[in-house]
């Protein structure tokens, strides 16, 4: 953790939902005029799409079923986290950008499922924001919990996850139901083992619930809207938090737990508003003050 260069970590896994968490952040970050640096998870993959295939093939071929993006294998956690440690001791760090889709090819003139160059992050920013797979993970030599200063994480409950995932990947990224169904299956041991354990570590929760039907998420014609769903919202430590106010700018909230306070899913943006705007500004505040 830092004082002088603050890090913004924002975990979650494949069709969590991370990226319109992350919509919320910039919203925030244009309004109070903070200059962010952006890392993304996805940049730390060890393989581009091709290489991913054909490394997910010979994992198979020696006996090992479950290769997948949620494993330390596949990804750079090493360099992950000396990005997490330069950036909090110094302000400084490199990433790159993973072409997800149609749009960022075109974009950047890079075929899909590629990386771009590394490059350095710009300079000077207020603070650095993760968004990806592993931003409070802990284990296997690798610490990068400890270099958030504000970890969140978006976490909507499995079958929902699932629902998100199919549509996106077959939608925006041209994979059949059945690969995606494929690549669930493939990655269950490791999101247990990786994903899961972090959202203890986390300072605030948001778990999507619907309030529809999603028993079997691979027929599911579309993703339940966020009216069709509440959001729990958990915090790791309450004290600080203005329960009552947050209660009474969203209407048809309740709290379930002592640390925990249930939404409407369609407040979603403005909870997070009320709830992270004051967070942020505490961290940018502390860091002008320390000059």
């Amino acid at each position: 953790m830092s004082i002088r260069h603050p890090i913004i970590s924002v975990t979650g896994s494949s069709g969590s939902g991370t990226t319109s968490v992350r919509d919320t952040f910039e919203q925030i970050f244009r309004r109070e005029r903070i200059v962010a640096a952006f890392v993304d998870g996805d940049a730390f993959h060890r393989y581009d799409r091709d290489g991913m295939r054909q490394k997910a093939m010979e994992e198979e071929a020696r006996g090992n079923h479950h290769f997948s993006h949620f494993g330390h294998d596949a990804n750079m956690l090493e360099e992950l986290e000396e990005v997490f440690a330069s950036y909090g001791s110094s302000g400084a760090g490199r990433t790159r950008r993973y072409v997800h889709d149609l749009e960022a090819a075109q974009r950047l003139g890079l075929p899909m499922g590629t990386f771009t160059d590394w490059t350095d992050l710009p300079q000077p920013t207020d603070l650095m924001f993760y968004e990806g797979l592993h931003g409070a993970i802990v284990g296997d030599g690798v610490d990068i919990a400890r270099y958030a200063d504000l970890k969140i994480g978006v976490v909507p409950v499995i079958n929902l996850e699932w629902i998100q995932k199919i549509h996106r990947d077959r939608n925006d990224r041209g994979y059949s139901t059945e690969d995606v169904t494929q690549t669930i299956l493939r990655r269950m041991p490791d999101y247990v083992r990786y994903i899961c354990p972090q959202f203890t570590r986390t300072d605030i929760n948001f778990q999507r619930i619907p309030t529809v039907d999603t028993s079997n998420p691979f027929i599911a014609r579309s993703i339940p809207t966020a009216d069709e769903s509440m959001v729990v919202i958990r915090f790791r430590d309450p004290r600080g938090i203005d329960f009552p106010y947050l209660l009474s700018m969203l209407p048809q909230s309740f709290m379930s737990r002592a640390n925990s306070i249930v939404i409407p899913g369609g407040k979603l943006d403005l909870a997070m508003q009320l709830i992270l705007t004051p967070m942020i500004m505490q961290l940018v505040e502390r860091k002008r003050r320390a000059g």
